[in-house]
């Protein structure tokens, strides 16, 4: 059977599918017989199949011409399976300690097939909500960040093989638009995509659409994320796009990849942990109060940061004579001012993480699409009394994200607003 062009698949198809691919046929022994597959796409955009056998497994990911959770009403490129794949593998390649290996990719299906992650991983954002500590999420995540923003970025390579790179991933332009709308735009005005805790977050919804200082940050936020090609960043690196065991800490799901701002990678990850924060209170009962919890994603967040700074900041000194052309070695070759650029530079990205946190924030809370993390919580009242401290602190951030120096500074706000 040939498979010339596109068609969405199902059980019976994959499994011709697979047995027409040698790359995933034997992974699988070629036993077709004792062959288990289960569809578990639980995301907004794409078909996932488990395809387990005694001899090995895989996940099969189909991305299809539509929004998944709003149908063919709202069409979405499937060329975006292309770009999840390169960027699984651009950064499988930089570290492959937290990055699903891929095993095959077919454009005209737009089918990667890559490593299975098997139990017990679960889904980062389940993790949290039912209160697991991951002692080494901290360390792993800022380990991918470090490593894949550092590599792709002019500190490390010539404009030349970065203008390569970043016009490739231009192509991604339909996602990046969808992230605009989303993420930039629909929060500060009447949509309707727009949704919030009703009628509790009313007025509050309201108050973000007629808040001048924060639309002026945010046009600033939007006009960096168009425009600064930084370097290749995930692009939607929220807890539902890593897979955890409390040894293991894998990123999924990169189909949002392009050349942007690093404080959208860093933001995001760091804003969905402060919204599983605010959503601590929700999920407590009579034999978990979850204080000590809340104090862990505290701690996690500083961590997140402090070695990610500490990562970055050394990879940048060990490679500082090397060919990146942001700083040339012959015109930054005094010991000194080789840090005053360092901490100008960081600083900057502490500030673009800040702010691109705070906006991913806001729009989870008063926007399209929302987070397991307060959805799950059914008690509308609490669940608005959750979000309104984390939008709150959303909106606080995002303006005065300028003032703040350290992590230490940002911990002590989300603290104080509870």
């Amino acid at each position: 059977m040939a498979f010339t062009e596109f068609r969405t698949l199902d059980e019976k198809y994959l499994v011709e599918y697979i047995k027409a691919t040698p790359a995933l046929s034997d992974k699988i022994g070629n036993n077709f017989d004792d062959l288990k597959i289960k569809e578990v796409g639980d995301g907004n955009l794409n078909f996932v199949y488990i395809v387990v056998s005694p001899a090995g497994s895989f996940v099969v990911k189909q991305a299809i011409p539509y929004v998944r959770c709003i149908g063919e009403s709202w069409p979405m490129t499937k060329e975006r399976a292309y770009f999840e794949a390169l960027a699984l593998r651009e950064h499988g390649r930089l570290c492959p300690e937290n990055v699903p290996e891929v095993y095959h990719f077919d454009r005209t299906m737009s089918v990667i097939g890559m490593r299975y992650l098997e139990p017990p991983h679960i889904i980062l954002r389940k993790g949290l909500i039912a209160g697991i500590e991951y002692p080494l999420l901290a360390e792993h995540i800022s380990d991918y960040m470090a490593k894949t923003l550092y590599h792709t970025s002019l500190l490390y390579r010539t404009t030349t093989e970065h203008k390569h790179d970043v016009a490739e991933f231009c192509g991604n332009v339909e996602l990046c638009r969808l992230t605009e709308q989303v993420v930039f735009s629909d929060p500060y005005k009447v949509s309707d995509f727009n949704r919030c805790t009703s009628p509790y977050l009313d007025r509050d919804a309201e108050a973000v659409r007629e808040d001048d200082i924060l639309k002026l940050e945010v046009a600033e936020l939007k006009s960096k994320f168009c425009e600064r090609a930084q370097a290749l960043v995930h692009g939607d690196l929220h807890t539902g796009s890593v897979m955890v065991t409390r040894e293991s800490t894998q990123v999924i799901d990169p189909e949002f990849a392009f050349y942007g701002p690093m404080g959208f990678d860093i933001g995001a990850f760091i804003g969905n942990l402060i919204l599983a924060f605010y959503a601590q209170d929700g999920h407590a009962d009579q034999g978990n109060d979850r204080k000590t919890y809340k104090e862990w994603i505290l701690r996690t967040i500083k961590e997140t940061w402090s070695l990610f700074y500490k990562k970055f900041t050394a990879l940048w000194d060990e490679h500082k004579d090397g060919s990146g052309e942001a700083y040339l070695p012959g015109i930054y070759n005094k010991p000194e001012l080789h840090q005053l650029v360092q901490i100008k530079f960081m600083q900057d990205l502490f500030h673009d993480t800040l702010g691109f946190g705070a906006a991913k924030m806001i729009r989870r809370i008063v926007g399209v699409a929302h987070v397991e993390d307060f959805e799950s919580i059914t008690d509308a009242s609490k669940r608005a009394q959750c979000e309104r401290p984390a939008l709150n602190l959303a909106k606080m951030l995002l303006k005065e994200r300028r003032n703040f120096q350290s992590i230490d500074e940002v911990v002590s706000a989300i603290q104080q607003l509870q």
